[in-house]
C-alpha cells in the first residue's frame, strides 16, 4: 500500500553547487521508509533492541531526474512490493509537493528479512508482510 511522506530539503541535503547531493536522496528515502513503518505501528527501539529479526537493505539505487534545491518541498510516495517470502522492495517517487506531475527523482531499495543470530533468511513478520502485500 503506498505511503506519502512530505519533506522539505535542508541546506545539509545540498552540495557545493546548491543542489541536492545524490547520497542524500537515499537518506531521505530511508527516512520516509522509517516513517511508513512507524505508521504501521512498528516500534524501532523494540525492533532494534529485542527483535530476533532484522531487515537490512541489500540493494539501493536512485535516479535524479531534475535539480532539487534547499527549501524545495517534496512529496515522497513509497510503494512496497513483495519479491519472496523473505524479501521485498520499496519504490520511491519524489515529486514537487505542489505538482505531482513533476517527478524529480526515483529510487528503490531491496530488503531481506533475516534472523539476527543466525543470519538466515526468514519470512517477513506480520505488519510488514501485510504492508508489502497491500493489505495493511
Amino acid at each position: 500500500m503506498p505511503f506519502e511522506y512530505p519533506y522539505t530539503l535542508r541546506l545539509a541535503d545540498t552540495d557545493a553547487a546548491g543542489v541536492v547531493y545524490f547520497a542524500e536522496v537515499l537518506r531521505i528515502c530511508h527516512e520516509a521508509y522509517e516513517e511508513a513503518l512507524l505508521a504501521l505501528g512498528c516500534d524501532w527501539r523494540q525492533m532494534l533492541q529485542q527483535s530476533e529479526l532484522v531487515l537490512p537493505v541489500v540493494h539501493s539505487s536512485a535516479d535524479l531526474l531534475a535539480p532539487m534545491f534547499c527549501g524545495d518541498r517534496l512529496l515522497i510516495i513509497l510503494t512496497p512490493k513483495r519479491l519472496r517470502a523473505s524479501e521485498f522492495s520499496v519504490r520511491y517517487h519524489l515529486f514537487a509537493q505542489d505538482n505531482r506531475d513533476r517527478l524529480l527523482a526515483r529510487a528503490r531499495t531491496r530488503h531481506v528479512c533475516i534472523q539476527r543470530a543466525s543470519r538466515q533468511r526468514c519470512d517477513l513478520p506480520g505488519a510488514i508482510a501485510q504492508w508489502v502485500d497491500g493489505s495493511a
